[in-house]
């Protein structure tokens, strides 16, 4: 949402009758609480490094520590977390490496109850933002198979839904496919990343109504960035889109 500023997003957003501005640090929580708001999901350590890799498990426990510290503190449920590029690594290796590096920090989330949510990112699209190459999760099942491996009610997958269309497509029925381990949803247009709006491809409101029938009762974040100049109307456009 560049340029506007992180207050300046969230007194919109509270305008717009939304809950949460997302994925913004600590620094910014009393503000969002001054506002009615919250936030959804804290941020941690970035999608470069991850689980998929042991000796990247100490670094990603360290910063997931703090993020659950902060949020069990300010009444955040939950915190993303990532598996990081693949770097050479084959699937098994990559898998089992995520189950051991994310049951060393489960036990501080589920004493803090603060949910993990490990996001699905598209390695197809060589463009900055809109796009992650060589990143490790990138479709539903191996996400899910770590979830249920896992066996944990604070280990959730973030659908987003931009990207599982990239990868995968056919979204409702991947959702449906991974709903009890759902935690956190995300939209964009595709192609581009852009606004929810009838230049892009997916068709969110049937998405919407399918998500909001399997009686799910978490988030979901508008990820998308903004081609138009007002921000703030490309949000309320989406909101409007996704309230079903």
């Amino acid at each position: 949402m560049n340029p506007l500023t992180v207050e300046e997003l969230a007194k919109g957003a509270a305008a717009m009758g939304m809950s949460s501005v997302e994925l913004v640090g600590p620094e910014h929580w009393a503000l969002l609480k001054s506002l009615g708001l919250t936030c959804a999901i804290a941020p941690s350590h970035g999608f470069s490094t991850g689980f998929a890799h042991q000796e990247e498990h100490a670094g990603c426990v360290e910063a997931l520590t703090k993020s659950i510290d902060a949020c069990a503190a300010h009444g955040v449920p939950s915190v993303i977390t990532f598996s990081g590029f693949r770097r050479g690594l084959d699937d098994e290796t990559a898998r089992r490496n995520m189950i051991e590096g994310l049951k060393k920090i489960l036990p501080h989330a589920e004493k803090n109850k603060v949910t993990l949510c490990v996001e699905v990112l598209n390695s197809r699209v060589d463009e900055s933002m809109k796009g992650h190459p060589d990143y490790w999760l990138d479709r539903v099942e191996p996400a899910l198979e770590i979830c249920q491996a896992i066996g944990s009610e604070r280990m959730k997958i973030l659908f987003d839904i931009y990207h599982v269309q990239i990868m995968q497509g056919d979204v409702i029925r991947r959702y449906r496919q991974c709903r009890e381990f759902v935690g956190h949803i995300h939209t964009a247009g595709n192609p581009g990343r852009g606004e929810l709006d009838d230049q892009q491809e997916i068709n969110y409101p049937p998405i919407m109504r399918a998500i909001a029938e399997s009686g799910y009762k978490g988030f979901v974040g508008q990820e998308f960035i903004p081609r138009a100049a007002d921000k703030l109307a490309a949000l309320s456009d989406a909101v409007r889109l996704c309230d079903v």
